[in-house]
């Protein structure tokens, strides 16, 4: 037996709502492990007074943060390595590291992301497109009954109905969800931009790329 097109609307949009529900609390814990690894080595970070107390720092924390400084001591520890290498190439190489590490980050962070804007736009439609096709089943059958009773087309209308009440139930969640995680991303950028700043500050005041 082929399912009614309302049916597999139906069954689509619960498919939808459980993705959105699983990247929900899939992002959330990421970024509860995020926020709590990150508040911790931005204290010990903001008393650092140069680059070599970083090292120690950097042992004891997994954070973005600390990856994002790990990859700028590598880069360096590399430019120091040539000696045929200026001062400004050095720092260069530097920031270049820096820069990608970040990407690499924000990257890592917005994963799933995309997916929840795309089914918060798309989801009412397809359950309104449900609904009219239940509207044109009812029609269909006051047509072949010759009857307009409320027997004859309560059920296709109210299943027709259901289809946008769980449209709109799967896009509620996956559009909040989605500003949400948005200004997670903006205020983590910002704190990446912050720490790659004083990393360079720190690597000049330290003297470490002379």
């Amino acid at each position: 037996m082929v399912p009614d097109i309302v049916d597999v609307v139906l069954y689509f949009l619960g498919l939808l709502s459980v993705v959105v529900w699983s990247i929900i609390i899939m992002k959330a814990w990421a970024w509860i492990k995020a926020d709590a690894g990150g508040k911790s080595f931005l204290q010990e970070w903001n008393a650092m007074r140069n680059l070599y107390e970083l090292p120690a720092v950097l042992e004891h924390s997994e954070s973005s943060f600390a990856r994002l400084c790990r990859a700028g001591m590598t880069a360096l520890n590399e430019a120091l390595a040539n000696a045929m290498l200026e001062k400004e190439e050095r720092h260069e190489m530097v920031l270049l590291s820096l820069r990608q590490q970040a990407y690499l980050e924000h990257r890592r962070m917005d994963g799933g992301v995309a997916v929840l804007a795309s089914i918060g736009s798309t989801a009412p439609f397809i359950g309104l497109f449900g609904t009219v096709w239940g509207i044109m089943n009812a029609l269909k059958t006051i047509t072949a009954t010759g009857s307009a009773g409320l027997d004859v087309v309560a059920g296709p209308i109210g299943e027709a109905l259901i289809a946008t009440a769980i449209g709109i139930a799967t896009a509620v969640p996956a559009v909040l969800a989605y500003n949400y995680f948005m200004r997670k991303q903006k205020t983590h950028h910002a704190d990446m931009e912050q720490i790659a700043t004083r990393f360079q500050a720190l690597l000049t005041k330290s003297g470490v790329e002379s």
